[in-house]
């Protein structure tokens, strides 16, 4: 969907224009929230903006709606489903069925899971996974125990709260050597501040994220690493979630909206596959080099490999291989260019100093 010129958006939202309702939404980053061009909220600071065609779009990349202007009220659907969401969020330590939810948003079970998904990329129980995740580092920040956190967070035992963390992604060094055989992989392409990026999906999550100066070296790259998959290109009525984290990931490149916390399916040998889950765990606007990233995984002696790992990662700016750099402070290497690396590191900073 496309969407006014930004100095439109920018004029809609100062005049609160009802006109533009439903041609766009912007987010505020400093209150993570997204509205209607003619919400009555005070104004934002210019810079604070950011703008999303649709109520997913925004939702994707980390917005909640505003309850002021209720962004969500002209499309029943996103409503219920909103409210579904909310309900989830505050009864995440709680056991909480499809059938009950499903119930709350009016739907059949099969419906509410497929649309969903379909709104917001991940289902219903992954969606709570999240939430119980979020409380579970926060309990943690805030100095309870790992036992105490686990149980507050509503995960139930010590044993699941691991098993949260590694369901659903990564695979099986056999799997992995097998080359995708027996899997579809679907793709788009699209153009970003770094250049074309494309992105491809598994059933299971985000795959693969590169960035080239052409379509076709993109797909090379893509078959190269999945050479015995099926791939496809990606038509919206087929895969509607890659869209939208297309979508999501571009405006976190193009114009500083968070980081979207999309599914992954990461795939790698073990090793790798320690050192990608701990670039996930760098927050935005810090940076490591190489040696420190060894010893947080408690292989202090394995700078090179730790290097080899980051230059592997086939799922760019989602796995912030970026923010590792060298020991003297260099930049270090990039699979996809110093330049990139740079643009990258310094919009976070900016974004932080902003």
């Amino acid at each position: 969907m496309s969407m006014p010129s930004e100095q439109l958006m920018r004029v809609a939202i100062q005049a609160r224009d009802k006109s533009f309702d439903g041609l766009f939404f912007y987010g505020v980053i400093t209150t993570g929230v997204f509205c209607q061009p003619s919400c009555s909220a005070r104004l934002a600071k210019p810079e604070n903006l950011r703008f999303f065609p649709t109520i997913e779009c925004a939702m994707l990349a980390g917005f909640r709606p505003c309850k002021r202007c209720q962004a969500t009220d002209g499309t029943p659907r996103v409503a219920r489903l909103v409210e579904v969401a909310r309900h989830i969020e505050e009864h995440a330590n709680e056991r909480l069925t499809l059938a009950s939810l499903a119930e709350l948003a009016g739907l059949s079970p099969s419906r509410l899971q497929r649309v969903f998904k379909e709104a917001f990329g991940v289902s219903p129980k992954a969606y709570q996974d999240a939430v119980r995740m979020r409380h579970f580092k926060q309990s943690l920040k805030e100095g309870d125990s790992v036992t105490d956190a686990i149980f507050s967070s509503g995960f139930g035992s010590i044993s699941r709260v691991y098993g949260e963390a590694t369901r659903n992604i990564g695979m099986t060094p056999k799997a992995y050597r097998a080359g995708g055989a027996g899997e579809t992989i679907t793709y788009a392409c699209r153009t970003t501040a770094l250049g074309l990026m494309a992105m491809a999906a598994t059933d299971k999550g985000v795959c693969f994220v590169q960035f080239g100066e052409n379509e076709t070296s993109l797909i090379s790259n893509l078959e190269a690493e999945f050479p015995k998959a099926e791939l496809s290109t990606s038509p919206a009525q087929d895969a509607p979630e890659l869209d939208a984290w297309m979508e999501a990931l571009n405006q976190h490149i193009s114009k500083g909206a968070p980081r979207p916390d999309l599914p992954l399916d990461m795939r790698g040998t073990a090793f790798q596959m320690k050192v990608w889950k701990f670039l996930l765990s760098i927050r935005e606007g810090d940076v490591l080099s190489y040696s420190e990233v060894a010893k947080k995984i408690d292989k202090p002696k394995a700078v090179r490999a730790v290097a080899s790992a980051c230059a592997k990662n086939r799922i760019g700016v989602l796995i912030p291989c970026h923010r590792v750099l060298r020991g003297d402070g260099s930049l270090g290497g990039y699979r996809w260019g110093l330049e990139r690396k740079r643009a990258l590191l310094e919009a976070e900073r900016d974004r932080l100093a902003g």
